[in-house]
């Protein structure tokens, strides 16, 4: 993955993490911040499996990669947010 490829996953990243907590019903009580976090995270990795899968490599968009990247997100947006109720308690 080229440099150009990493900066974009971490741009998308932050769209990506709002789209996964988007897609998780209910109310999550975390910061924006983790959530962007979270999004950058799930982003990178998403972008790394698409390319291990050999999925990545296609004219347009890449609905497969943006499916999977929002998926990691919205996994690890319920992670977090399960995490830090459990604390809570």
């Amino acid at each position: 993955m080229e440099i150009n490829g990493i900066f974009t996953a971490i741009v998308f990243g932050l769209i990506i993490g709002a789209l996964g907590r988007l897609v998780l019903p209910g109310k999550q009580s975390l910061p924006i911040w983790v959530t962007l976090l979270v999004g950058v995270v799930a982003g990178l990795a998403g972008t790394f499996v698409a390319v291990a899968l050999g999925v990545a490599d296609t004219d347009g968009i890449d609905w497969i990669e943006l499916i999977l990247q929002v998926g990691l997100a919205a996994l690890g947006v319920a992670l977090v947010s399960g995490a830090g109720r459990r604390r809570r308690l």
